[in-house]
């Protein structure tokens, strides 16, 4: 395909799989339950920090994270004590346990009451161009309390080289327009044109298949080399192929 019938080709698997039917089987049906746009950012924080493995276990697991905050993620976030903190032990998702879940919790308190919440961490360390500065900020507020060692791999850095795939997947749910009704939308202060797709085991092999991308890792400088070329075909939303790369290589097997 040449370069016009190759954006005439993603867009129609765009289009096929930015719906909402694909909600239901995706981890961004988690913080559709809610309509509090706090409670919207913090459930979509978690849960896309433990999408990694079985979408049916992820999404299991999201929900039970919820369950653990009485189904109200921001006014646990904010009136939680250390006593309804112990309700997490036994928590596990692959490697992100319980002392994980617990610290989040703490480090998203700070974060609303000292930093402005996490709208404006990111709205405020993204450029004119990229999010990927404002991922490596959070980073380093977040992880700004005491905490385990072990709880610093579930955050990402681009400035560590990761293609940060799960926040970057955050960042498209919350920042995005989508008029198909899965995105939310709900942070208007960055722009949709400066998001970058989350790269990940699918996406990376499709974009490569596709010629869209030529580095064999899937990591930051893979992430800026697919973001020039998603760019060139929508600058104003190019992550909406996002959901061609993803459904070609989940759901057709590309």
């Amino acid at each position: 395909m040449n370069q016009a019938e190759l954006k005439e080709f993603l867009d129609e698997k765009t289009h096929q799989y930015n719906t909402k039917e694909f909600i239901e089987t995706d981890p961004i049906s988690i913080p559709h339950q809610f309509s509090l746009k706090e409670d919207i950012e913090i459930s979509s924080f978690l849960v896309s920090t433990i999408a990694w493995g079985n979408r049916k276990m992820i999404i299991r697991n999201g929900n039970r994270m919820m369950e653990l905050m009485g189904n109200s993620p921001f006014d646990f976030v904010m009136n939680h004590n250390k006593n309804q903190l112990d309700r997490f032990n036994g928590f596990v998702h692959r490697t992100f346990n319980h002392l994980d879940f617990q610290y989040f919790i703490k480090s998203l308190k700070n974060i609303y009451e000292n930093h402005g919440g996490l709208e404006f961490i990111f709205t405020e360390h993204s450029t004119e161009a990229t999010t990927q500065p404002a991922i490596t900020e959070f980073k380093n507020i977040f992880l700004s309390l005491d905490h385990e060692k072990r709880t610093e791999k579930h955050v990402a850095s681009p400035l560590k080289g990761s293609s940060a795939k799960r926040i970057n997947m955050m960042l498209r749910w919350l920042v995005r327009q989508d008029k198909a009704g899965v995105d939310f939308g709900i942070w208007n202060n960055i722009s949709p044109s400066i998001l970058s797709c989350p790269l990940d085991v699918h996406s990376g092999n499709v974009a490569r298949k596709l010629g869209l991308l030529k580095r064999k890792q899937n990591d930051a400088k893979a992430l800026a080399e697919l973001d020039l070329v998603l760019r060139s075909m929508d600058l104003f939303d190019p992550v909406k192929y996002d959901f061609a790369l993803f459904g070609l290589g989940v759901f057709e097997g590309f």
